[in-house]
């Protein structure tokens, strides 16, 4: 049984495609250097007095919204997600009418006694901020936060998943994105 969380590890993401209603995705790419990870239930509260009671609670589940921080974001994030463009010698541009594509994005928690692996199935990403500090007597390493927020598949409305270790799909589970699978099938 899991007393207490800590550890991010096996920060994965995989570029969302949209074709005609149907969500796919790439294959998962692994990203180093995962420092924290911090996700905000998203969604307003409905509460409806009749009786002198909240005789009616509901919420609506719109996601998450955060922020991820890596280490340092691979160039080859910024190119597939972000939309910066390579030139023939390697340069990489940061186009101002670039589009951030959706992300699955996967990870899991060393602290978890069961390694329960996670995904998030449509993440929008903002660019980093540009960020770092002179060397002084120690070296403090500066880190790449970007803003998320998970929202709900637009083809099943699922925000997220997770499967622990035994469960069908565990082991390939950062091999592609796992998606709904109907009991009996």
């Amino acid at each position: 049984m899991n007393k207490i969380k800590f550890g991010l590890k096996n920060v994965h993401y995989a570029v969302v495609t949209e074709t005609a209603g149907v969500i796919t995705f790439e294959t998962p790419v692994r990203i180093l250097g995962a420092v924290s990870l911090s996700l905000t239930p998203k969604g307003d509260k409905t509460e409806f007095y009749a009786d002198d009671m909240a005789y009616f609670v509901a919420t609506s589940n719109q996601g998450y919204e955060g922020s991820l921080e890596i280490a340092l974001i691979p160039d080859t994030f910024k190119v597939s997600v972000l939309g910066e463009k390579a030139d023939g010698n390697g340069v990489l541009f940061e186009d101002s009418s670039a589009i951030p594509k959706n992300i699955a994005l996967m990870y899991e928690f060393s602290g978890d006694v069961n390694a329960t692996r996670h995904v998030n199935f449509n993440v929008s990403v903002a660019r980093p901020a540009i960020e770092s500090t002179t060397k002084g007597t120690s070296i403090e390493p500066s880190t790449d936060t970007i803003d998320v927020t998970a929202s709900p598949a637009t083809d099943t409305g699922y925000v997220k998943a997770k499967a622990k270790l035994g469960d069908t799909g565990y082991d390939a589970f950062y091999e592609s994105v796992y998606v709904y699978v109907p009991e009996g099938v």
